[in-house]
This record gives C-alpha cells, structure tokens and sequence, in this order.
C-alpha cells in the first residue's frame, strides 16, 4: 500500500473528478472518447478548496476530521465529501459527528450515499442535517454485442471506439479469480489476440482493462447481477455485460 505521501497531489483520480462536478469551469466540444460530445460544467460557479484526506490505504477517520475542521475554520460556505462508511449510529459516524458541527455554523453540508445497495441499511450519511446525494441514471447507451461459437448471443456495453473484430471467431480465455487479472498475472503470450475473461471485484475494472490491454481485449462480467456497466478503455477493449 505503501506510506502517505505528504502532497495535495490526487494520485487517485477521484477528488479531482467530484470536484469537477461539483464547480468545474465550462468546456466546450468534450466528450469521452468522441462518445457524448457537448459542453461540459461542473454545478456550481464557485471557488473551490481541496482537502486531501484519502491516501492509497483508505480514508481514515482523524484525517477525515482534521479536514472538515479545517474547512471550517477556512470559513466554506459548502462542505462536498464524496466519501463514507456504512449506515452506523450518528454517535459512532465521524463525518455526522463532524457535519453537525457545521450545520451549526451555516455552513451547508452535501455528502454521498454511496455505492451499494439496493439492500437494508447500505446507504451513507443519513443524519438528517446532511443532504444525502445519489446518482440517478445516464439517458445515452453505449451498447455492443457479443456472439459465442455456438450461437449464444450477450447484449453488452463497451466505450472502445476502435477496429473492431468484425465477424471473424476469436478464442476466448478465462482468467478464474477475482484477483487475478491484476499487474503481472496475465502472460501476454498466452493471451495475446485473445478475448480474456476475468471475474469481478478485488481490484478495479479500470486496471483489469489496462492488463488485458498487454495480450487482447478484456471482458468483465459482473459477480452479482447488476445494470451494465463498462469504463473507459486504457488501451484495451473493455466490456461489461450481464
């Protein structure tokens, strides 16, 4: 995992891109890929202070804290945190105890829900002086089609805009494991022109992508069913279907 690094730098790409959501500067003709081209903007037209509590090994509580406070104290007039845990009494929820300190003082506090669900008891940050934000859904489709040697068709999705396959027959490999698929598991020799298969979870969908990138084109099915999903390509052809 490695040591905190004592720098504002977002090695992770997450603060940066909430950020940008939150108040990023108009940009015309953007799109991903040349896919959903248009004019980008964040929803704020505001000055924005980044405080880095989140290192590779985790978002730990006293950083947390510390960084809340320090807004605070900076005077904010909105604190953003696109971060938490699971749904626990306010008593024992660090960001709530934190939040309410701010509410106190007028300053508006706007947290995640989080990423599971849709079970009991999976949202985050539910204390009632917090403004609980979750995704809704995208209305453009990036869809792709895949066809076995048997004939069985699987609707997916795909942001690869590349050379395609065409109709010629490919062989496919299965990479087992949640965790493999990760740097250095695959021998590009083995699966070099191939489509790999990999199993979902332990390491992210983004690196798995990357990784097949080195031998042939990577294909993620979920573990537990789930809308579809697929990330933007690192080289590779990535896609996810159910």
């Amino acid at each position: 995992m490695g040591a905190k690094k004592r720098t504002p730098r977002d090695e992770d790409g997450h603060g940066t891109h909430t950020a940008s959501t939150a108040a990023g500067s108009q940009v015309a003709n953007a799109s991903l890929l040349g896919y959903a081209s248009g004019t980008a903007r964040g929803m704020a037209h505001a000055r924005v202070a980044a405080y880095k509590v989140c290192w590779k090994m985790g978002c730990f509580g006293f950083d947390i804290l510390a960084g809340m406070e320090q807004a605070i104290l900076d005077g904010v007039d909105v604190l953003s945190l696109s971060l938490g845990g699971g749904s626990v009494p306010y008593y024992r929820d660090t960001i709530a105890i934190r939040a309410f300190a701010a509410m106190e003082k007028g300053i508006h506090v706007s947290c995640s829900a989080g990423n599971s669900g849709p079970t009991k008891s999976t949202l985050a940050n539910v204390a009632p002086w917090i403004m609980t934000v979750g995704a809704g859904t995208l209305d453009k489709d990036f869809p792709s089609y895949a066809t076995l040697g048997n004939g069985q068709k699987f609707t997916s999705v795909s942001l690869y805009s590349g050379r395609g396959m065409g109709e010629k027959m490919v062989e496919m490999v299965y990479s087992k494991g949640s965790n493999t698929s990760s740097e250095g598991s695959l021998d590009p020799a083995i699966v070099s022109g191939k489509v790999v298969v990999c199993d979902r979870w332990i390491n992210a969908r983004v690196e798995k992508g990357a990784v097949g990138a080195n031998g042939g084109t990577m294909a993620c099915p979920p573990a537990n069913p789930e809308p579809l999903s697929t990330d933007a390509p690192t080289g590779g052809w990535t896609k996810c279907w159910s």
